[in-house]
């Protein structure tokens, strides 16, 4: 018998030997709360098997399906070879700490079922409406472009910038696009026609970035905010056009800004600082500072649910106003579970911090080992899990609450542009300047499918909320659509 065939036959037995027996467990939330008392199950029990017995525990009415972890690394494999691989002892009583996972399985995107063109210039932004049933682009060559997802066909074709379009945002209740041009100038549309509804000038320098403020705070929405290269974040009045006020701090061009569902917004800027402002009056609440470099980019863990709003998984949302508000409300608490939201800040310096930012100004964990630009961060629907894609080709997966290190993802051999999640947490798509896009499986940290098609670099991909299609645009014009 070959070394190898031997080292595979005793790994086995180990294996076989460590299945063996009895362990004491003790189900425990991820607040630490124990649930039940302590269990003696088999050393062999599965994953699907203590899922089975936590429902009935906890006794549910529907099976609901939850993910395991044992001093933060998931269970994936029978209890006994998890212990027996990570080394660990279970002498005394293991805590195995449980997490429900979205009831509803969203399945893998696995080839392109569209190329749509028309822009004559690259596609900068792509982004789903909240509801999931349009899809808005922004190119650089002035226009911003509808399509229809059911013929996979343009709807409208929307002309009045100037310049390059380089953001593009949906309000929570899926009637307006505000998009913003390299020209400072900002115009809001309907996905039902092409002419713009509005324009809102003030800005002196281009747009980089828009964000709205979210259902459960205010519906139909009304404002949103603009982050420009002229160093301001303005809020605007969608009725009037008009700016509500504008805040100005920071001493370099602004990079992000995020309207949190705390009541507050974030800003994020080249002078390597963030802050903190009320978004009732635009008073500066707080300052964060710990970037050695250039801050590129922002996330919330609330991100998913202020999207959507109201809409859940289906595109769905009550037609009541008050009802509808009520539901995003609802959603939103569900999405924190209590706890304060948390943000997430990548940059040049190649580093990320983890941020409790409506509680404190020190950061919760400094986030290290990408070695180039940090060129986006992304928290999973759930809140969990952190994303960053960065220049060094590398996408790294990391806790979402602690900010330890999970994962590397490595297949692109070009930087990466930007990720997207799907909406049940399971998969990660994402998008590089070798002009493919990468689907991957968060469980098992390997990659699922490989996606090429484009002609040139991919700058933006995006993942409907419903989870029945990515988009992805780039520098050869085209937007493709991509399903299971």
């Amino acid at each position: 018998m070959s070394q190898a065939k031997k080292r595979k036959a005793e790994s086995q037995k180990l294996e076989a030997e460590a299945n063996e027996g009895n362990v004491i467990i003790q189900f425990t939330t991820s607040t630490g709360e124990a649930t039940a008392s302590q269990l003696d199950v088999p050393a062999g029990i599965t994953p699907e098997q203590l899922e089975m017995l936590l429902n009935n525990l906890l006794q549910n009415d529907e099976k609901l399906p939850y993910s395991f972890y044992i001093e933060e690394q998931e269970l994936a494999s029978s209890l006994g070879s998890h212990l027996h691989k990570a080394g660990m002892s279970v002498e005394s009583v293991l805590k195995v700490v449980y997490q429900p996972q979205a009831i509803f399985r969203v399945r893998p995107v696995s080839r392109c079922t569209a190329s749509m063109s028309g822009h004559s210039e690259a596609v900068l932004s792509v982004s789903f409406s909240p509801d999931g049933r349009h899809l808005a682009s922004g190119s650089g060559d002035t226009c911003v472009r509808f399509w229809d997802l059911g013929t996979q066909l343009p709807m409208h074709e929307c002309k009045g910038h100037r310049s390059w379009v380089l953001a593009l945002a949906w309000s929570p209740d899926a009637q307006y696009v505000a998009s913003g041009d390299m020209d400072g100038a900002i115009f809001l549309w309907s996905p039902k026609s092409d002419k713009p509804v509005g324009q809102c000038s003030g800005h002196s320098k281009w747009i980089t970035c828009l964000s709205w403020e979210p259902a459960h705070k205010a519906l139909p929405s009304l404002r949103f905010a603009s982050a420009s290269k002229d160093k301001t974040i303005t809020v605007w009045d969608v009725s009037t056009r008009r700016p509500q006020f504008t805040m100005s701090n920071h001493t370099m061009v602004v990079t992000s800004v995020k309207w949190g569902g705390e009541g507050l917004i974030y800003s994020a800027s080249r002078d390597c600082s963030i802050s903190a402002w009320d978004a009732k009056d635009g008073k500066l609440v707080r300052v964060f500072k710990g970037h050695a470099h250039w801050v590129n980019t922002l996330a919330l863990s609330t991100e998913a649910v202020l999207r959507t709003g109201a809409f859940d998984h289906r595109g769905q949302a009550p037609k009541d106003l008050q009802e509808a508000k009520d539901a995003a409300a609802a959603r939103y608490k569900e999405a924190t579970g209590g706890l304060p939201e948390r943000m997430a800040s990548g940059s040049d310096d190649y580093t990320m911090f983890l941020w409790s930012p409506s509680t404190s100004k020190q950061h919760v964990a400094r986030m290290t080992g990408h070695v180039q630009t940090v060129n986006q961060v992304c928290f999973s629907p759930d809140g969990r899990l952190l994303l960053s894609a960065s220049f060094d080709k590398s996408v790294k997966l990391w806790d979402g609450v602690k900010g330890t290190f999970l994962a590397t993802l490595r297949a692109h051999v070009g930087p990466v542009y930007q990720v997207a999640w799907s909406s049940d947490s399971r998969m990660i798509v994402s998008g590089s300047k070798d002009s493919t896009l990468k689907l991957w499986d968060v469980k098992t940290r390997r990659l699922k499918v490989d996606l090429p098609g484009h002609a040139d670099e991919v700058f933006c991909v995006d993942w409907s909320p419903d989870g029945s299609s990515v988009a992805s645009g780039g520098k050869d014009h085209v937007i493709k659509l991509w399903r299971h």
